[in-house]
């Protein structure tokens, strides 16, 4: 039986590391503790910011895991500031000793350390302290704070039969929401046609729904309980001795407002697998203005380099995933041409995809012997690609879904037996779950 991989694995919320970062960064700043440790020479760095990396990881038994978050927090206590930089897990970079990979691929390496030298390489900043964090702290974290306030953007559903904890179901409507640490776990554990990028959206958009509760008054006397939940679920090589006094540091970044950015570059494919390409001179220009640097003469000139050599060591056979957006720039000049509008000429080439390019699995949760049988055989003949046809872990379930994405739910209209139709999930996916209410033909 195919065992799906867990969202469990997927991300930790960026809201909570940089709460983490605060808390940390403050207690050493005002017991004058914190300061550059690590030498810069020949790297970006400015008089007095530090620079902070964080790992979301998730280690299990037999398992050293990988790091499915990644950040670098820029603070500044002479200036209270603060920044963000989000990488994508998917990034592509030189990892010490293993060659070209993921980026989340250099905790499985070597750990945090391995993972410094590769973030160092690729933003040419030297990491002052790192913080680790379990993924499954967050929703304690979350609920010691009493929930967090955000505006969803958009409907949200997905389901996944296989996740560790005996089935994942996201099901969240747009809106104001008030979330406990369970719901907000499902937020940014959405996965849709957006990926990784969408998810970084959602973490910056929580950064500042964790900063605004974070330095309101009624947190005050839930201080002591949000130490104690961010004490045992993190590691770092940052003292924290005064942790309750982060909350003066994180009033004055929410006041002058939190830069949040993510490394910019483009999605790519290569030999099946997907990859985030980074801008490197763009991501050096980034972190040279976090730090107040300016990028010029041998900053810039490093990144030209460096530059230039990732793309010649860059194989052959990559595909850039720009098409569609390359398919709709040029709709929209030419409906600006004939007087139409972009909007509508937008809509015309978001077609769905062939039934051929989706990718069905199927999970009989029924308990009706041969239902996933039989509706593999109604989907391959409609052209589908069956992926996998699975029992589900109950055998009690009611209703039949099906759970495409993007515009790939539309194919499966129409369908000869009773079934609730959901947008969610991964671009050219589908997940159909078979119920009760499947009729036999």
């Amino acid at each position: 039986m195919q065992q799906k991989r867990s969202y469990r694995r997927v991300v930790i919320l960026a809201a909570v590391l940089l709460v983490v970062v605060f808390t940390a960064a403050a207690a050493h700043f005002f017991s004058g503790g914190l300061v550059r440790r690590t030498a810069a020479d020949g790297m970006i760095a400015g008089r007095s910011e530090i620079h902070v990396m964080i790992l979301g990881i998730d280690e299990r038994k037999d398992d050293v895991g990988r790091s499915d978050t990644l950040m670098v927090a820029t603070v500044d206590p002479d200036k209270e500031t603060a920044s963000l930089m989000s990488i994508p897990r998917d990034t592509r970079v030189a990892i010490e000793g293993n060659g070209y990979d993921k980026i989340n691929a250099a905790y499985a390496y070597g750990g945090y350390t391995l993972t410094k030298k590769t973030v160092e390489q690729l933003l040419d900043v030297p990491m002052d302290y790192y913080i680790l964090i379990d993924v499954r702290a967050f929703e304690r974290i979350i609920d010691a704070l009493d929930g967090i306030d955000i505006d969803v953007e958009k409907r949200m559903y997905y389901e996944d039969p296989w996740d560790d904890d005996g089935g994942l179901v996201i099901d969240i409507y747009p809106g104001m929401q008030h979330m406990t640490g369970e719901k907000a776990i499902q937020y940014v554990r959405y996965r849709d046609t957006e990926g990784d990028i969408g998810r970084i959206r959602r973490q910056q958009r929580f950064v500042r729904a964790v900063l605004q509760k974070a330095t309101s008054p009624e947190v005050f006397a839930k201080l002591p309980e949000i130490v104690g939940e961010i004490a045992k679920s993190v590691r770092t090589d940052l003292g924290a001795s005064d942790m309750l006094r982060f909350l003066q540091l994180m009033k004055k970044v929410q006041e002058q407002g939190l830069t949040a950015e993510m490394a910019p570059g483009n999605p790519a494919w290569y030999k099946g697998v997907s990859y985030w390409i980074p801008d490197i001179v763009e991501i050096r220009r980034m972190a040279a203005r976090a730090a107040g640097v300016p990028f010029a003469g041998d900053v810039e000139e490093r990144a030209d380099s460096y530059a230039a050599k990732y793309k010649e060591e860059m194989p052959e056979g990559f595909r850039f995933d720009d098409t569609a957006q390359q398919e709709t720039e040029a709709a929209s000049e030419k409906a600006k041409e004939a007087g139409e509008s972009a909007a509508k000429a937008k809509a015309e080439t978001a077609k769905p995809p062939a039934p051929g390019a989706v990718s069905v699995t199927i999970v009989n949760s029924s308990g009706i012997t041969g239902a996933g049988a039989e509706v593999a055989a109604i989907l391959k003949a409609k052209g589908f690609v069956i992926r996998s046809v699975e029992t589900g872990r109950h055998s009690d379930r009611q209703e039949t879904t099906i759970t495409a994405g993007g515009r790939s739910v539309d194919l499966f209209y129409g369908m000869p037996f009773p079934c609730i139709l959901m947008e969610g999930g991964a671009k050219n996916e589908a997940l159909v779950n078979i119920g009760r209410d499947y009729v036999k033909r």
